[in-house]
């Protein structure tokens, strides 16, 4: 195999070139997740994986939770499938929020103030509500929670990473928010164990030939747990040595 022939293997494998899925929630179980940040450049990202998309079947999918826009790697916002969503959670985040730490002592976001903001927010959203940014906001100051400084921010990506909330469906051009549990009651935990090697499965099924440097960059683990994770499904991955490079 040569570098060109890598190229090629990725665009193919991450149905960039000759897409064949119809539906957006396939497109994002195989990639594990897609970076969903910039909101409009996602639905992109998706469509152009798919054959005949729109824009607004993209939208119709996380609206019917066949895709779910959460918090699950990295501190950024990724699509991932409703199935996968706790497990990566539960896997990735818990690094993010120990790097936020500094952050949040800056902001005065202490386990009491979280603590707080968890249980007004899950009021708040009981019942299968789903409130968009400010209104939340609203709701925190009026607990006297202050949102200020992107404290609001902060404190919604902590709740998120605590499997509190995602988003939910989009009012007019507002992201929502809802309680997880709720959204996608079905959404399964995943030992550590079994959660490493199904994520190195689904990057490498979903973006190889690569490195474990490229799912070290991707995933947020660390080189440890990357190697744990190959190791767990080495018999089910090809390898490939590349100049001095080794590829999956």
């Amino acid at each position: 195999m040569e570098h060109a022939d890598i190229a090629k293997q990725r665009l193919v494998n991450q149905q960039i070139a000759g897409p064949t899925f119809t539906k957006p929630g396939e497109v994002v179980q195989w990639l594990g997740a897609i970076q969903a940040q910039d909101y409009l450049g996602a639905l992109w990202a998706v469509g152009l994986r798919m054959v005949n998309a729109t824009e607004q079947l993209i939208e119709q999918a996380l609206a019917e939770k066949a895709i779910v826009r959460t918090w699950p790697m990295r501190g950024t916002i990724h699509f991932v499938a409703p199935a996968d969503v706790r497990w990566m959670l539960e896997l990735l985040t818990p690094r993010v929020v120990q790097r936020s730490q500094s952050r949040l002592k800056q902001l005065g976001l202490d386990a009491t103030i979280l603590t707080a903001s968890a249980h007004v927010v899950s009021a708040a959203l009981q019942g299968g509500k789903q409130l968009t940014r400010p209104e939340l906001y609203s709701i925190l100051e009026a607990a006297k929670i202050a949102t200020s400084n992107q404290r609001g921010l902060h404190i919604l990506g902590q709740l998120a990473h605590q499997q509190l909330i995602c988003f939910g469906a989009r009012n007019g051009k507002q992201p929502t928010f809802t309680l997880l549990d709720e959204w996608v009651p079905y959404a399964k935990a995943l030992p550590p164990d079994e959660a490493l090697p199904t994520l190195a499965l689904r990057y490498f099924t979903g973006h190889g030939p690569a490195t474990i440097q490229d799912l070290i960059w991707w995933s947020g683990l660390t080189s440890s747990a990357a190697k744990t994770a190959i190791a767990s499904c080495a018999g089910r991955l090809e390898r490939e040595r590349v100049g001095e490079q080794e590829y999956y």
